[in-house]
């Protein structure tokens, strides 16, 4: 489709407003246009086609897939500025060290919690079973309401 290459030279700017003028004439053009910047995968909203022939393009046209932020590619990456990647592995090491300590603190407080619980239960338990004897004991079995 020429139409299309031409439009895809002025990116996706331009596909937006040409669906928004197409909503604004007449809704079924705006909504077919959408319909086909999806399926097209001009959109970038599926898997498969990822962002527009635009994003990440060097200067043969070719795309070029930048490394993400959470990648250990993009984490070793050199930005060219040693101080700067010098900062930037410190400040991750720390990060990484404070989450360690903080899933350990939530460990401990689980655990404390779980061990509070507990020990509420068992203190519940003997209390019955002390209850029961007070009332096998006695003449007349007690009543106990119920909670």
């Amino acid at each position: 489709m020429e139409l299309a290459s031409r439009i895809d030279d002025y990116g996706k700017p331009a596909w937006i407003t040409l669906m928004v003028v197409g909503f604004i004439l007449f809704w079924p053009i705006g909504l077919g246009l959408l319909a086909y910047m999806i399926w097209s995968g001009r959109m970038g909203c599926s898997k498969k086609g990822g962002p527009g022939r635009w994003h990440f393009a060097n200067e043969d046209g070719r795309r070029e897939r930048g490394p993400k932020w959470g990648s250990k590619r993009w984490r070793n990456a050199s930005s060219g500025n040693r101080a700067f990647d010098e900062y930037r592995e410190d400040t991750l090491r720390r990060l990484e060290d404070e989450q360690a300590e903080f899933t350990d603190f939530l460990e401990r407080l689980r655990h404390a919690r779980d061990k509070a619980e507990f020990d509420q239960f068992m203190e519940d338990r003997a209390h019955r079973a002390k209850d029961v004897e007070v009332a096998e004991e006695g003449d007349e079995p007690e009543t106990r309401p119920q909670a």
